[in-house]
């Protein structure tokens, strides 16, 4: 009598066809999107095997099906999936941020800071999953060139929440001559509230007190932004 438990697991596969062996006699890219994931999440349960969570993993989310969903689901949505658990959902955020970061590590060496768009397109991606406001500020040296970007504040779904000191402090850290803020609106309408434009007043201000100059405030919408610079707010 075949034991219907032990047929479910990884061990009873083929050694060819078993996720590892395959990655590593084949190539990485032979595996399957559930494949690949499968090596991420080690193993299934007693009544799934791995490929199989992986794959119910990637058919989750309502609407994002595959593996685009994985950057919609939060670590409640990953956990609310029956076999994934507090360690699990961990590693399932961190392949969805470390794609998220790869793609801007390669775009960073080319990023023109003096253009809107290629600032917004640098951010996009990162910004499209985004389910709260975020305030990213870029640190620009003498040189006009990148000294680093941070994550300095999140608020709700609808506002964010940003201190000129807390800007101000890590620019006198890294030593910025200049910087540009970038912040999204979830709704996917890129247009600058009354608030927007009355926080970016506040920091010129601010700056001009230590001679740190804004280059320009980008509103990241979905697939679209717009420049305060290019609006004509920062004058």
């Amino acid at each position: 009598m075949i034991n219907t438990k032990d047929s479910l697991k990884i061990s009873n596969m083929d050694h060819s066809e078993r996720p590892r062996e395959k990655a590593i006699n084949m190539g990485i890219g032979s595996l399957s999107d559930s494949e690949l994931l499968s090596i991420i999440l080690g193993s299934g349960s007693k009544d799934e095997n791995v490929i199989s969570l992986a794959q119910r993993v990637l058919n989750s989310h309502e609407v994002h099906k595959g593996l685009i969903g994985l950057n919609y689901m939060s670590y409640h949505d990953l956990t609310a999936i029956n076999g994934i658990g507090r360690v699990k959902a961990c590693q399932l955020m961190a392949v969805a941020e470390l794609s998220k970061r790869m793609s801007m590590v390669r775009k960073n060496r080319e990023i023109n800071l003096s253009s809107p768009a290629e600032i917004a397109e640098f951010y996009m991606e990162y910004c499209r999953f985004l389910t709260r406001e975020k305030v990213i500020v870029m640190f620009v040296s003498s040189s006009n060139t990148l000294l680093k970007w941070e994550v300095l504040s999140e608020g709700t779904v609808n506002r964010s929440i940003i201190s000129p000191r807390e800007v101000f402090i890590e620019a006198l850290r890294c030593e910025a001559v200049n910087i540009i803020l970038i912040h999204n609106h979830p709704s996917g309408d890129p247009e600058p509230s009354d608030m927007d434009i009355v926080v970016t007043k506040r920091i010129i201000k601010a700056g001009e007190l230590l001679g740190i100059g804004l280059l320009d405030h980008i509103v990241m919408g979905d697939g679209c932004y717009v420049s305060m610079l290019e609006r004509g707010y920062l004058k």
